[in-house]
């Protein structure tokens, strides 16, 4: 019978990296976090404000809605974190 060829298996080389490792800007982390704070604050003294029936025009005037501020900062501040590097 005859031999069979010997295979070479090829020598493993690692994939070269083709991009620059990204940095995040310096502005990104501040604005994330006084997002959140900002957010969080807007909801609380709305629940304040409102529970010692404090007359504040900005936040009387939008009842309900204040909620809808405060969490769409929070969630803005968790968006700007997935951009975070």
């Amino acid at each position: 019978m005859a031999k069979s060829k010997v295979r070479k298996k090829a020598v493993y080389t690692p994939p070269q990296r083709s991009q620059k490792i990204q940095v995040s800007p310096r502005w990104l982390a501040p604005t994330m976090v006084a997002s959140w704070l900002v957010g969080l604050a807007w909801i609380a003294t709305f629940y304040v404000t409102a529970s010692t029936n404090t007359d504040v025009p900005v936040l009387t005037a939008l009842n309900n809605w204040n909620l809808l501020i405060g969490f769409a900062m929070i969630i803005f501040g968790v968006v700007l974190s997935t951009k975070w590097r």
